[in-house]
């Protein structure tokens, strides 16, 4: 059979027509597969929808090898973000305001809570006569680790009672059993931490709470307004650069959202690995029944959120100037629209 010049020509059109078609599948496919993700103690309730997210394979259904590395605290999350060895930080999201102050621009994409879900309590035992603020001059206050939100909760309570950090000795204790431990052995006088470490230590009285940030209803009148906290973020020039990669890891995150909102505490106690019950599931499950509501059911950003942690940020943190940090910059819900179109119940 003999083939024309025209035949050929018909050829190669076709050849060239199907050489666009990959290149418009490709403007969908993921940039980075492989994402490390770098979180300050990812058995905290604080960040479930992360472990949610990889137990449930909604990282893998999305195209993604997802590695998670645990640290101490959100700070030391970051820090493994700025040194290169983490892709993104599951951490609080007033870190990219904290950044921004600093020249470097970092943004939250999805949210994990819609508030600090954090508690601040005395040992009882240490602190038996507490009144008020003004006792805790002196005092060893242990949290995740410095510089992390609940140190945060901690500065800010200060702050608005006329007291400063250096007024107290700040001690990071971790985020699980080692920080029920140091409360209890009587190496800290008070504890700034998420659930389940608050409630293990509420529940049989060894903590009298004095803020508590697990209520939207709290937050707003501790804050002000609407505290995004728990997401997932990274460095602006990661997200330009893997849209793809974010718009699937915002995917996964809102699954996780949702799944969680429909699951219920009994569930999800059988769902997470044991080791995160602390040897309680009783205690477990009553501390994600109270920490339901800070949780995001959607992984969508409230409007007002990074103005009320400007406001925060700048009312304790020493030379951090709100006139100079655009909110609007630390932030984005463009992908977690999308995440909700996509996976609408779920």
């Amino acid at each position: 059979m003999s083939v024309t010049r025209r035949d050929l020509l018909k050829l190669a059109g076709a050849a060239g027509a199907l050489g666009v078609a990959p290149a418009i599948v490709r403007a969908q496919q993921l940039e980075k597969k492989s994402v490390q993700i770098a979180v300050g103690g990812k058995p905290l309730i604080y960040y479930l929808p992360l472990t949610i997210a990889e137990i449930k394979g909604y990282f893998k259904d999305e195209g993604l090898d997802v590695r998670i590395a645990d640290f101490a605290g959100g700070s030391k999350a970051l820090q493994a973000v700025v040194g290169g060895s983490a892709d993104v930080v599951s951490g609080a999201f007033e870190h990219t305001l904290h950044m921004q102050s600093k020249g470097q621009m970092y943004r939250s994409f999805v949210l994990q809570g819609r508030a600090p879900m954090i508690g601040f309590g005395v040992s009882k035992k240490n602190m038996p006569d507490y009144k008020g603020p003004a006792d805790l001059k002196g005092k060893k206050i242990g949290v995740t680790a410095p510089g992390s939100s609940t140190n945060m909760v901690v500065s800010f309570f200060l702050a608005k009672h006329g007291l400063k950090d250096s007024d107290v000795s700040i001690i990071g204790v971790g985020a699980g059993a080692g920080a029920v431990t140091a409360l209890r052995s009587g190496q800290i006088d008070a504890i700034s931490n998420t659930d389940p470490v608050v409630s293990m230590l509420e529940m049989p009285g060894d903590i009298q709470v004095i803020v508590d940030t697990r209520t939207l209803k709290d937050t707003k009148e501790i804050f002000g307004g609407n505290m995004p906290a728990g997401s997932l973020y990274a460095p602006q020039a990661f997200i330009d650069a893997n849209p793809n990669t974010v718009q699937a890891l915002t995917n996964a995150i809102v699954r996780a959202d949702k799944w969680i909102q429909q699951a219920g505490a009994e569930e999800i106690a059988k769902t997470v690995p044991t080791q995160y019950l602390l040897g309680e599931p009783a205690v477990y499950k009553a501390a994600l029944e109270k920490s339901m509501e800070g949780l995001s059911p959607d992984g969508v950003f409230p409007e007002d959120g990074a103005a009320t942690a400007t406001r925060a940020l700048a009312a304790y943190v020493k030379g951090f100037d709100a006139s100079k940090i655009d909110p609007s910059k630390a932030w984005t819900n463009e992908f977690t629209r999308r995440a909700n179109e996509k996976y609408p119940n779920g």
